[in-house]
């Protein structure tokens, strides 16, 4: 079944709604530390206070059919990357709405997509509580193996 496709007052429209919803975030979160928004390219740019990985920047990106969201993983793994990539496609498995991919530089990036029609609040939190959770997840394991000659464990 195709993806609705909306119109540009339709998409003005959910781009408004989620301007709204991005303020009251940026107010009520506390992770939050920054939330900006690119109107030519209809994309915003969250950064997200963490504790494995230090900041993590979710992009959101609302296209004529899609919202897509990504954030940059990791670099590119430098060792052992036959086992890193195995790592992250095994945990592709118990992602929900989101995947590893390689992108730009060969570098690891978490992203996934939603029709535009089911955007609203609770699944903008769902977007971004989930790349939160899974690059804090997720990045301390992959770089130890992509980095294990350089990447240090912090002591318990």
């Amino acid at each position: 079944m195709p993806v609705e496709r909306l119109t540009a007052a339709a998409l003005d429209e959910l781009e408004q709604r989620i301007d709204r919803w991005a303020a009251k975030e940026l107010i009520e979160s506390p992770v939050i530390a920054a939330i900006d928004h690119d109107p030519q390219r209809r994309r915003w740019y969250i950064r997200i206070r963490g504790e494995e990985k230090t900041v993590t920047t979710v992009w959101l990106t609302l296209r004529e059919r899609t919202l897509h969201y990504e954030t940059h993983f990791m670099p590119a793994p430098e060792e052992n990357l036959e086992a890193c990539y195995e790592y992250l496609l095994r945990a592709n498995a118990r992602l929900f709405g989101m995947r590893f991919a390689i992108g730009d530089e060969d570098a690891i990036f978490l992203m996934g997509q939603m029709p535009v029609g089911a955007v609203d609040e609770d699944e903008l939190d769902r977007i971004v509580g989930a790349t939160y959770a899974y690059a804090e997840q997720y990045f301390r394991p992959a770089m130890s193996i992509g980095y294990a000659s350089k990447f240090r464990p912090q002591p318990s």
